[in-house]
């Protein structure tokens, strides 16, 4: 661990990303070329005084999701990433896990698709990284641990996740889930533990994920056309529409009203109500 080597590759990098390459608004009055101390923190969800503290090269050793969030917020390269990991003393995350890289072009996109709710998930429906929208959608998914980072363990184990459908639609959407599910395992390595491991945490809590395992049905979900129950909005009906990294680990969502409802009016007050529930979805 070298932290005062990491702090100077985190200022290296924060200079030369400019605000509107993260989504950011220039300003009239910037002393700086690249990003602000404060706007890294805000981008990675960490507090001002602890990334300044990180590139001062004091603190603690940094936890390997904060290195993640960091990553994404300085858009790094895959070996930029690793290099950061190294000198945190971190071990580097393996692909497909939660703390995977999200490659910079697939955020870049995120950060462009403004108007629209969009976040990045594993094969595994563990949320990588969300925006404004999609937190007011879907609540804030980031800050799950164990096998609750995954959107499937939840739907089978945690009723409250079962919210964002409609009840007459989650028959559908366990057969999708499991079906996906399936897929994404077959895909990876047969000795990839944090599939196996989510599927075993899943036949030991769910009787009806066990059932619908045990059927062997296999299905990518892709483009769909799909209910949002939202707290304050009401049913919003929207099109879920999918763009994969090529591996096939990660996937870019963003959801956009379906023709002929009034979902285009409900997401346009998205960013007015946000999210007032207090138990996150998704």
């Amino acid at each position: 661990m070298d932290l005062a080597e990491l702090g100077a590759f985190l200022r290296s990098r924060r200079d030369r990303i400019r605000p509107a390459d993260v989504g950011l608004p220039a300003g009239p009055r910037r002393r700086v070329p690249g990003l602000r101390r404060d706007e890294v923190a805000l981008l990675a969800g960490a507090s001002v005084e602890y990334y300044i503290e990180l590139e001062r090269g004091a603190g603690a050793q940094p936890s390997e999701q904060m290195l993640a969030a960091l990553a994404r917020a300085l858009r790094l390269t895959i070996d930029e990433r690793d290099h950061l990991y190294h000198l945190a003393g971190r071990p580097v995350p393996v692909a497909g896990g939660p703390a995977s890289h999200v490659h910079p072009g697939m955020l870049d996109l995120l950060d462009r698709l403004t108007t629209t709710p969009a976040q990045v998930i594993t094969d595994l429906h563990v949320t990588l990284v969300q925006n404004r929208l999609a937190t007011a959608l879907l609540g804030d998914q980031l800050h799950f641990e164990g096998p609750s980072r995954s959107f499937v363990f939840r739907w089978f184990t945690d009723p409250v996740s079962r919210e964002l459908y409609p009840r007459q639609d989650h028959d559908h959407q366990s057969r999708s889930f499991t079906a996906d599910l399936r897929a994404a395992v077959a895909r990876r390595d047969s000795r990839d533990r944090e599939a196996q491991d989510l599927v075993a945490a899943l036949l030991d809590r769910s009787p009806e994920f066990a059932e619908r395992w045990q059927q062997r049905e296999v299905a990518v979900r892709r483009d769909e056309r799909k209910r949002i129950v939202h707290p304050s909005l009401g049913t919003i009906e929207v099109n879920c529409l999918n763009l994969f990294s090529e591996d096939g680990r990660q996937r870019l969502l963003w959801f956009a009203p379906a023709v002929g409802t009034d979902a285009a009016e409900r997401l346009e007050l998205l960013g007015v109500v946000g999210h007032q529930d207090l138990l996150p979805h998704v």
